[in-house]
């Protein structure tokens, strides 16, 4: 991977009124998380929707709507910005701990081992096994075929967030480069990355969350999405619900890392490995994940 090409090292949305009324309409769950939380962000609207999964992982509804994706002023790969699309849809509040991995896959990879840390040292083949099994857990359809790695986006089950869903998600209504705004001195409220991470990943929900709930969308450790990764995709991308190209080699990955900039951490920076990926001389202890699924109703 060439982070410098594909922004790691290296906005603008509109929340809708289809996706207020997406909220208005979710159930809200009573059950706590155990384990830190960072403070909620003052300010930013009511609390977001959340539920527990049967397997105790806590989840946010994010709303239908549509947002920019992409930037112009970031690397070429983030442009041109479109306006796109996207229903509704679950997205967990933090990355899979190792913990989590650990009691459904039976093994935990991680270099930076903690019970609460996300789990790494990831391939995008892992992610997706665990995708899988999670669903299975929960009596649920699973998404993917683990032969040919195709996603059945109409299965109940568990996968990964498209590239549009992770961006939207992360950005949360805002239009700024990071979901805090402008000022990246401010990043460290809200990510570990390389001025305040310590060469190491940390435990889940302890910074800052964004406007919608969801932590560590900056910083920790870079987030394998569905999509394979084209750096010329944005001039030619579809604008409802995109899934990205049909094929490539590499996949994408989202969010910067705790060994990233604070460039690398922006809401619309792009970055992508091979999904089999496992020299871990590399970069291999810096990927992660987080689950995404349909609304029950849908």
């Amino acid at each position: 991977m060439n982070e410098d090409e594909h922004g790691m090292d290296n906005p603008r949305s509109t929340f809708s009124a289809a996706g207020a009324l997406a909220l208005a309409a979710f159930w809200l769950c009573g059950c706590n998380d155990p384990g830190p939380v960072g403070p909620a962000p003052s300010g930013q609207g009511p609390a977001p929707e959340t539920s527990v999964t049967p397997t105790g992982i806590k989840m946010v509804l994010v709303p239908a709507g549509r947002f920019v994706m992409g930037s112009e002023d970031g690397p070429q790969d983030e442009a041109p910005p479109r306006t796109v699309e996207l229903g509704a849809f679950l997205m967990d509040t933090n990355e899979v701990t190792q913990e989590s991995f650990r009691r459904l896959m039976g093994r935990n990879p991680s270099k930076f081992e903690g019970a609460n840390r996300p789990v790494e040292r990831l391939s995008y083949f892992g992610a997706v096994q665990y995708c899988n099994m999670r669903s299975l857990r929960e009596k649920l359809t699973p998404c993917y075929d683990l032969d040919t790695l195709a996603c059945d986006f109409s299965a109940d089950g568990y996968r990964l967030p498209t590239e549009a869903e992770w961006e939207y998600a992360c950005r949360a209504g805002t239009t700024t480069p990071w979901s805090f705004g402008n000022d990246a001195r401010k990043l460290g409220d809200s990510a570990w990355f390389q001025r305040n991470a310590g060469k190491a990943t940390h435990p889940v929900r302890q910074k800052r969350p964004n406007a919608w709930g969801l932590y560590d969308m900056h910083g920790n450790v870079a987030e394998w999405c569905h999509d394979f990764y084209d750096a010329g995709y944005y001039q030619r991308g579809e604008t409802q619900d995109p899934r990205g190209p049909k094929s490539g080699d590499e996949r994408v990955l989202r969010g910067g890392h705790w060994a990233g900039s604070a460039e690398t951490c922006r809401s619309a920076a792009r970055a992508s490995e091979q999904p089999g990926f496992s020299d871990v001389c590399f970069g291999y202890e810096r990927y992660g994940f987080r689950c995404v699924r349909k609304t029950p109703r849908d």
